[in-house]
This record gives structure tokens, sequence and C-alpha cells, in this order.
């Protein structure tokens, strides 16, 4: 692995008296994989709206690639090379899978009325070729995904829905992926076959960093580097599954135990 991707730097963030998230630091390099856990209010997906340009930090810093992306609109955060999933799924269920990729993947289309209207074969070319990446990323995932690219999201089972907006977040390319709880909705099963996708695109997209909120422990053993636990707020833990796993103030925390 190369050096960090990402710094954070005590970032600290506050709604009126409250600190969500308070002097995070955190690091992440060029193609790990790491978990971010932690119970119910702990400021993981606060640490992930902070990152992504929908919660302004109160202080600290963020730097993309050497690149200070410190409290940067969503779009510009974006535009800079992370991208991520909801634990809620946000995709346009009455639109196609083709067209919620296309979503994903705006900052590479070309909007200008003028070459739209006038250069026919451009946006022709333009879209045969977005319609080539997606069954080919689809196809990563699911081949029979691939095959129902013009099929509307709400004809979908949970799992391909997950997958979709997987997907949808990964065709811009980023630098970054946060997946907060991705599992949310799915059996067991359906959960193993998503980690066997991820894991797989890992090896197909080695640069890529991920960032993984999950309260299934054993996904976060199975397809992990490195944790980072949160409480309050505030980080009480990072290493090896095995080791925040056996850290007391982890089991005090996250399982409940005195």
């Amino acid at each position: 692995m190369s050096g960090p991707e990402l710094v954070v730097d005590g970032l600290t963030v506050r709604f009126g008296g409250l600190t969500a998230l308070d002097a995070l630091q955190f690091r992440l390099s060029a193609g790990e994989f790491v978990g971010l856990i932690g119970p119910n209010g702990s400021g993981k997906t606060t640490f992930f709206n902070a990152l992504t340009g929908i919660y302004a930090p109160a202080s600290g810093q963020v730097a993309l690639s050497g690149k200070d992306i410190t409290g940067l609109p969503p779009q510009q955060i974006y535009d800079a090379g992370i991208t991520r999933t909801f634990q809620r799924l946000r995709l346009a269920s009455s639109l196609s899978v083709f067209d919620n990729l296309m979503i994903g993947n705006h900052r590479n289309l070309s909007h200008g009325i003028i070459a739209n209207l006038f250069a026919r074969q451009r946006l022709k070319n333009e879209i045969e070729e977005n319609v080539a990446k997606s069954r080919l990323l689809l196809e990563q995932f699911s081949a029979p995904l691939a095959s129902r690219l013009f099929d509307p999201v709400s004809q979908l089972t949970m799992i391909d829905r997950r997958r979709v907006e997987v997907c949808r977040a990964l065709i811009s390319e980023p630098k970054i992926l946060l997946l907060d709880e991705p599992s949310a909705g799915m059996t067991h099963e359906e959960t193993r076959a998503l980690m066997d996708d991820l894991l797989a695109s890992r090896e197909r997209m080695p640069g890529l960093a991920i960032v993984l909120i999950e309260h299934e422990m054993g996904v976060i053993e199975r397809v992990t580097d490195r944790c980072v636990v949160l409480n309050y707020g505030e980080k009480i833990a990072e290493g090896s599954y095995r080791e925040v796993a056996s850290n007391s103030d982890v089991r005090t925390a996250y399982l409940g135990e005195d």
C-alpha cells in the first residue's frame, strides 16, 4: 500500500451543545478496507456525513491525496473522488438501473444543450459507451443483474438494489468508497453474497479504498484489514479485528460488558 490517501486530523462536529464527533484522527491508504464500528449514536454516520460535505465540521482538517477538502460542498467532494452509499437506499426506484447508474456518473456526462442538440453522433457514442461500461460493472457483481439494465429498480430484489447502489457509487471510479451498513434489510445469505462481490471488486480495483460501517461483526472480521472503533464521537480503539475485539474498552462500549 502507498502512503495515506485520506488524512483526517482533529475532525469535530457539533450540533448545538452536543459534540457528535470529537477531534477524530483517521488515516486511510489506497487499497485499504477499513471497518468502522461502534454502538448506535457513536458518530459513525456523522463521520461519513462530515467527510462527504453533508455536515460542516466545527474544526479539524480533511485532506484527500494531499489536497485540503475540509468543508467543501458534496459535489466537489464527489468530484475529488469520494463516493458513498446510505443505510436507507437512495435509489430512484421508478427509474431504470441504467438511469440510476448515470446519476452516479453525472460528472463524466456531457450536459451542454448545444452539444446534445447538434453533436448527435457524439451523444450517441457517449450513450453506447456508458451502456457498455454499466453492463461491465454490473456483471462484476451479478451477470443476471447486468441483463436487466433497463428494468425499473422497483422490480429488483433487495440484494440487487444494494448492488445497484454500490455500482452507482463505483461507476465514477472514485478513490474512496464509503459504505453505510450495506447489509441493512438483507438476509445473512444476501449479506455474504454482497461481501463476496466487494472482495472480488478489490481485486479488479486494487487502488480503491473502502470504509465500511457494519454491525455484523462476522462481516467485519471477514472482509476488513483494520478496524476503527468509535464511542460517543471519540475513537477508543484501532487495529485488527482480533485486537479491537479483545480490547476491554471496546467490549464495554460495544458489547455491554463490565
